[in-house]
């Protein structure tokens, strides 16, 4: 089911739908103290215009505001309690959005309908939706603010309803026809602008938080890989000479001894577990200490075009795996070849290996501007949990019964001195996609 902006999901759901759940329900906070800062305001307001009029306390339109005071302080206790218990607080949004469109609306009425001088809080309606539910909520709120406005200038004007003010001021009878059209169609152009800009505003906002909290897990990702491999980057180079040793004793011995079958048959045991380790500390050797860079120019689309031919080659993924290419040239960037090469193969393995049975892996390399390029790759596998993909560049994190947990970190590695940025796509059942974000170069010249 596809979640509404802002929607509170159940505690042991997605860690993203709970951020989000989490930011509703503290600006759910915020909303209710403005509200009550207003009710204040508007009580205090009340008392002071009585004071300077000299008018009775218990004039209608004063009474009317008291009351309506006295309403909203009620309502805001109501929307405290039920915050606590409502657990889809989009939906506690939407009520208390239109809620706060109807006070404005009998505010607006209290205070003289056409001739009132307070429709621009409609705007402020609008302007703190845009805050909570962004786009299709804002234009909710706008399209209640301006209905709500339309029928309430109607009503007066065809005389269906009485409007009354806490001062003289002048009758819609008044003014013209015309003039009490040209208003009313002002403000509600008024109301749907100011909703357009400012979901535009918040929307970009909420972009800009997002790709910070990127950048923040991504420099967190590297700070944590960086200090696991300096940790164990020399056990593992101790680990792989006696190990070399030990390989080559027991072939040895196999090759001089006469053993029966059960006997070759564990020695093959002992050799394919040591080619098991040996490969494992190989690849976290490659993780923790990175051979050096030795960065020059690469055409992009060539380069990946070389290591998807290299891996259609594997036996153990050709039958099963098709992979389609989209690759555009004329695209360069500096990073040594060999590194690319290593990252590109690690990538497609893991994409091979999230694909169960037969499945697609889709290449592509394409133009971000002039200043970036981006590598994607993309498979139709199992996809991933955002749980997972929080995990998936710690070492030895694996979800694959005979994986080591190493590959991605040594992309990880690997692109650390590149500022290469890598980002992850993945939804549960639909597949996973990774993307590289590199720095562009111009295209070497011949000297």
């Amino acid at each position: 089911m596809r979640l509404l902006p802002g929607e509170e999901t159940v505690p042991d759901g997605d860690g993203a739908d709970q951020d989000t759940g989490f930011r509703t329900y503290h600006r759910l906070k915020w909303l209710m103290l403005c509200r009550l800062v207003f009710s204040i305001l508007l009580l205090g307001s009340t008392v002071l215009f009585q004071l300077g009029e000299g008018s009775s306390f218990l004039a209608r339109p004063l009474v009317a505001l008291y009351g309506l005071t006295a309403g909203i302080f009620l309502l805001t206790f109501f929307y405290g309690i039920l915050l606590q218990r409502v657990r889809r607080k989009i939906l506690l949004a939407y009520g208390q959005l239109i809620a706060d469109t109807l006070i404005v609306t009998l505010i607006i009425f209290l205070t003289g309908s056409f001739s009132s001088l307070f429709p621009f809080l409609y705007m402020v309606v609008i302007i703190y939706s845009s805050m909570l539910l962004y786009w299709q909520g804002c234009l909710v709120v706008a399209t209640c603010c301006a209905v709500g406005y339309t029928l309430l200038v109607g009503l007066d004007f065809f005389a269906f309803l009485t409007s009354f003010g806490i001062s003289a001021n002048p009758s819609i009878a008044s003014y013209g026809g015309g003039y009490v059209l040209y208003k009313l169609v002002i403000t509600v152009s008024a109301f749907y602008a100011v909703a357009v800009l400012s979901c535009m505003l918040s929307e970009q906002v909420r972009k800009s938080r997002d790709e910070l909290q990127a950048m923040a897990d991504h420099v967190k990702r590297v700070e944590r890989v960086a200090a696991i491999g300096e940790m164990a980057a020399g056990l593992a180079h101790e680990i792989k000479n006696p190990l070399a040793a030990l390989t080559g004793s027991i072939q040895l011995l196999r090759e001089d001894l006469n053993l029966a079958p059960d006997h070759q048959r564990l020695m093959a045991i002992i050799l394919r577990e040591a080619d098991r380790l040996s490969s494992l500390v190989t690849n976290f050797l490659l993780f923790a200490r990175p051979p050096a860079a030795n960065a020059k120019p690469i055409e992009l689309g060539p380069a990946l075009l070389a290591a998807v031919e290299l891996f259609e080659k594997d036996r153990s993924f050709s039958d099963r795996i098709a992979i389609s290419k989209d690759v555009c040239q004329g695209v360069w960037v500096e990073m040594d070849p060999m590194h690319l090469q290593q990252v590109c193969w690690n990538l497609l393995l893991n994409a091979a290996e999230a694909i169960g049975g037969a499945g697609h892996v889709h290449v592509a390399v394409a133009a971000v501007g002039k200043r970036y390029a981006c590598l994607r790759i993309s498979d139709d596998g199992c996809g991933m949990t955002a749980a997972t993909i929080k995990s998936i560049f710690d070492p030895f994190f694996t979800t694959k019964p005979s994986g080591t947990g190493l590959g991605l970190s040594i992309v990880q590695r690997i692109l650390e001195p590149y500022r290469t940025r890598l980002d992850i796509e993945s939804k549960p059942n639909c597949g996973s996609t990774f993307c590289m974000t590199f720095n562009r170069i111009a295209p070497p010249t011949c000297s």
